[in-house]
């Protein structure tokens, strides 16, 4: 394990322990909650990410400050071993635009201060694969993205004409994109990048200017994500944006389709892909799973529906499905995936013994009508639409109906709140057939 090897004092900036795993080393170093850790090998430790780099090695001097008491203990370790600790949450940086679609500006009044925050932290791209745009990040954390090898990044670009992302983003000066871009680039960083748009604003020319500026960074450009912008009726005081209808998608993919074949990658591979809400939008077939390549931006809408259903076929046919007496549940989603569900999914899930499902879509009255995906549903919605309604046994939601803690819904409701008020147990599940069936078995 290792020796204490002295005391004494620092000014390093400190990360705080929250936790100390039982039988882990740094119970045997005696660590508690509330202790901080002042450095590694004589390196300050600003982060997680900081923690990560400098604890890989299979020797290291760690510097710890208990109360007013500090010490040093050289300790030998598995290269993987990440001595059982938990610290705090990082202090999260904040996005420095203003940009005319960001949905943090199109909540309405009254709700919890976390969903006004404009996440710009490259550190949580890396980590959690969240979308930044670069503008607030100098030399000092571009170097450090390239010197901790903090790849794949994900990058919110949008659009690289330097006027018409001074329009979209209000930052106030040209943040030099495409130079932080070849930088990255050019040290071996990959990044997987996405491209909101908004009728008007960011496609035609501007966004072929964009396709043709990012591929020139291919191969480590991973992948170009097309999403639609989203788009509340809490826009007060924002710029005019026309929203992505049926008849702009139609006319949009087989455009963007020409547009994947002329910038492909230099072995013929996709980088240009459009996200589902396109094809749902549009009222057209989805592609089949050869069209997403691995998948590498599932999470950002893009193939998650064919994803989804990959799963169900796969895993089904390896599952030994057995529900011992007959039950009854109800489906709720929102009205994006409508057709998908009521066409596909609701009758294979009806096929099954002794299951009886039932499908209800939520209109987003909270959002507006134009608001379709069921991630941004709230409570109120769902009891204002289900209550009263015979719903069976329980309703089955997608888990992304709350917040990343898990806990509650954009409205603040609780699962256990919605429950009494539809009159009926409202439940959360992932998006594999086993937690779906365990639910179901379980209760």
């Amino acid at each position: 394990m290792g020796r204490k090897l002295g005391c004494g004092s620092s000014n390093f900036r400190v990360m705080k322990i929250t936790a100390v795993e039982p039988e882990s080393l740094g119970a045997a170093l005696e660590l508690e909650p509330g202790d901080e850790l002042l450095a590694i090998d004589g390196e300050k430790v600003r982060d997680i990410i900081d923690f990560r780099f400098r604890i890989a090695a299979e020797e290291v001097i760690l510097k710890f400050r208990s109360g007013e008491r500090e010490a040093e203990f050289e300790v030998e370790k598995d290269y993987d071993d990440d001595l059982g600790l938990t610290f705090e949450d990082l202090k999260i940086r904040k996005c420095a635009n203003d940009c005319i679609f960001c949905f943090a500006d199109q909540n309405p009044p009254g709700m919890r201060p976390a969903l006004y925050f404009r996440d710009g932290d490259y550190r949580l791209s890396f980590l959690h694969g969240h979308y930044v745009t670069l503008t607030n990040m100098g030399p000092s954390q571009i170097q450090r993205v390239v010197d901790q090898r903090l790849s794949p990044l994900y990058i919110s670009v949008h659009v690289t004409d330097p006027d018409q992302r001074l329009a979209m983003f209000l930052y106030g000066k040209d943040d030099k994109l495409l130079d932080k871009l070849d930088y990255l680039t050019g040290n071996g960083i990959d990044l997987h990048t996405q491209i909101v748009i908004c009728p008007g604003w960011n496609d035609g020319r501007y966004l072929e200017k964009t396709l043709a500026d990012l591929h020139k960074f291919a191969p480590r450009i991973l992948s170009i994500a097309i999403v639609p912008v989203g788009l509340t009726k809490h826009r007060e005081g924002l710029p005019h944006i026309p929203p992505v209808d049926q008849d702009y998608a139609r006319d949009f993919i087989p455009r963007v389709y020409e547009l994947d074949r002329q910038y492909r990658r230099a072995d013929d591979r996709r980088l240009v892909f459009l996200s589902d809400e396109w094809f749902i939008r549009a009222g057209v077939e989805l592609p089949d799973s050869s069209y997403y390549g691995n998948f590498g931006q599932v999470e950002n809408g893009v193939g998650q529906v064919r994803n989804f259903f990959n799963q169900w076929e796969s895993k089904l046919e390896m599952m030994d499905i057995s529900i011992p007496r007959p039950i009854t549940v109800t489906i709720g989603s929102g009205t994006l995936i409508e057709p998908v569900f009521r066409n596909d999914f609701i009758p294979r899930m009806n096929a099954i013994e002794n299951l009886t499902v039932n499908y209800q879509p939520v209109r987003n009255d909270f959002y507006g009508e134009s608001v379709t995906v069921t991630g941004l549903l709230t409570g109120g919605d769902i009891v204002d639409q289900l209550a009263g309604r015979e719903l069976g046994d329980m309703v089955l939601f997608s888990e992304r109906i709350l917040s990343e803690t898990g806990v509650v819904t954009l409205d603040d409701m609780d699962l256990k709140t919605i429950s009494k008020q539809v009159g009926t147990p409202v439940k959360v599940v992932g998006d594999s057939p086993a937690e779906f069936f365990e639910v179901l078995q379980n209760g």
